[in-house]
């Protein structure tokens, strides 16, 4: 096995055996759920109170610059939406080709099915992405984009944002089946 493809079986295993699993029948109302007041989410256009939006479509992802301290609690929805653009989105555009993706460009999910779909998507480019980097590619600092790091460094740091966050999700959705103290909803 290839360092590259230790690398992308490194998240590889956490997406199949742990985040993709625990997001199957994820619902809009829980795609949506603000377990505080004051949460950033996704919204419908012009709809957020956050001190700034992004997105190009119907829905943005409440945003600040910079983010306020401290920072505010975020919805499942959020999450997806960071993860989909943030930490794989920019990356695999600078880095493996394709289309470019940024915030202000993105048209961010309206509903659980889409989001997923987008992530599917994301994670699929950047895993496969991954898989052919050489050894002299991990060992030097990507051509493109901003960051000035050997490569083999940006692949651990999007591994490691894609476990953080996953768990972050992962959480939320046990709050939200047990909100209340009352018996766990099935999702």
């Amino acid at each position: 096995m290839t360092r590259s493809e230790r690398l992308a079986e490194q998240s590889d295993w956490y997406w199949r055996k742990n985040l993709r699993p625990r997001l199957e029948g994820l619902t809009d109302e829980e795609y949506f759920w603000e377990p505080v007041r004051g949460c950033w989410s996704i919204r419908a256009r012009g709809t957020s109170a956050a001190p700034m939006s992004e997105g190009s479509g119907e829905w943005t992802m409440d945003f600040a610059s910079p983010g306020p301290e401290p920072a505010p609690v975020t919805t499942i929805a959020w999450r997806l939406a960071h993860i989909i653009v943030s930490c794989l989105g920019y990356r695999v555009g600078w880095y493996f080709g394709g289309r470019e993706v940024d915030s202000g460009s993105f048209a961010y999910a309206g509903t659980a099915d889409e989001a997923l779909k987008q992530l599917d998507e994301m994670y699929g480019r950047w895993n496969a992405g991954v898989r052919e980097l050489s050894d002299a590619d991990l060992e030097n600092p990507p051509t493109v984009g901003p960051e000035r790091f050997p490569m083999e460094n940006r692949v651990l740091h999007v591994n490691r944002e894609l476990i953080h966050h996953g768990a972050e999700i992962s959480l939320l959705r046990d709050l939200y089946r047990w909100q209340d103290g009352a018996v766990p909803r099935r999702v």
